[in-house]
């Protein structure tokens, strides 16, 4: 059996920074007491908490086979939550989220999804849950709400690399889109430049490459063009998906019987935490988020009850997800294994 080298790679990295953020997370606390304090917390919210992860998960489903079937490709609803599982699975344990839709393109195409289908829908769906997260950050930093900014002010640099990381990313991705000649030349100006110190092998192939894959967006902008309504309603879905995952630290503040400040402010705040890490070359942002957590909601939790409420938040909202992704990834690769084997027999 052929090893996947890049596989392998990734999993080791995701290992060790899962290593590195326990260590730096847990090193010097007394867990016996916070293992005793998690025990404390109402059960009733932590499963809202998990609920919300469903909803989270499945709000992309939803977009996903709407934005299909506005290109009038059959698609059922379970194949489009099986793709958005596969999604967020290899998002998590893939640097900046980059393995999530390599993966759901390959498992849209066992589905008879082509390529360039796939690739429209999907740079919709990665341009509007990026978008969001930009609108959010900036708005906050251009207002500078008081009650906002007097928790962010530790980490604020940390803030602003994360948003100019999101605008670049989001200002990448709408230049594929609407001007792909652009960066398609850079992106072979790059190539030719690195070669003259790397050597590559294959290099015409390369170029190929380059050129298949920012032709593949053209029919993205088309689509934006002619469905402005579509990509309206898109964006009002992923601002409720990005939302959906937000509360789950106000579950976890109410779960600890903790009151005083609003769901907006903690909504608001752990934006923030996802403005800074989501575009950091972290599998899932890990150990940045548990962080950034610690020092964000400590005047908020309490020193007592910050570091479980970490766990709990953070515990659901990532720790939990990637388990649930991961069965229905192993679940996903069976499912439309067997349909694919099944339209073999029909057309014979």
């Amino acid at each position: 059996m052929k090893i996947d080298k890049k596989k392998v790679l990734s999993t080791l990295f995701f290992i060790a920074v899962f290593a590195l953020t326990i260590w730096t997370v847990f090193s010097g606390e007394d867990l016996s007491e916070t293992f005793e304090l998690l025990k404390k917390a109402d059960d009733k919210y932590i499963l809202h908490g998990v609920v919300c992860v469903f909803l989270f998960i499945l709000s992309e489903s939803v977009i996903v086979y709407y934005l299909l079937h506005s290109l009038e490709k059959k698609a059922k609803l379970g194949h489009c939550c099986l793709y958005s599982f596969i999604g967020f699975f290899y998002s998590s344990i893939t640097p900046s989220a980059s393995g999530g839709q390599p993966m759901q393109a390959v498992a849209m195409r066992k589905d008879g999804i082509s390529y360039a289908v796939s690739t429209v829908v999907l740079a919709i769906v990665t341009i509007t849950y990026k978008a969001v997260l930009v609108i959010i950050g900036v708005a906050v930093l251009i207002i500078r709400p008081d009650a906002v900014m007097q928790y962010i002010e530790p980490v604020e640099s940390i803030v602003y690399l994360g948003i100019v990381l999101n605008v670049g990313c989001v200002a990448i991705l709408l230049l594929l889109v609407f001007k792909p000649g652009i960066v398609n030349y850079f992106a072979r100006k790059s190539l030719h430049l690195l070669n003259k110190f790397l050597h590559f092998k294959n290099f015409e192939k390369k170029l190929a490459t380059v050129d298949r894959l920012t032709e593949q967006y053209t029919g993205t902008s088309e689509f934006y063009k002619k469905h402005p309504l579509i990509i309206f309603n898109v964006f009002m879905i992923t601002l409720l998906q990005r939302f959906l995952l937000f509360a789950i630290t106000w579950f976890t503040y109410l779960a600890f019987g903790l009151n005083g400040h609003s769901i907006a402010l903690i909504i608001v705040l752990q934006a923030m935490i996802s403005v800074a890490a989501d575009m950091l070359p972290l599998p899932g942002g890990m150990g940045i988020s548990e962080n950034l957590f610690l020092e964000i909601f400590l005047p908020i939790f309490g020193e007592t009850l910050v570091l479980p409420g970490m766990m709990i938040s953070r515990g659901i909202s990532f720790y939990t997800q990637i388990i649930i992704c991961g069965i229905m990834t192993a679940a996903a690769s069976f499912i439309l294994k067997r349909k694919n084997e099944q339209n073999d027999i029909d057309i014979k």
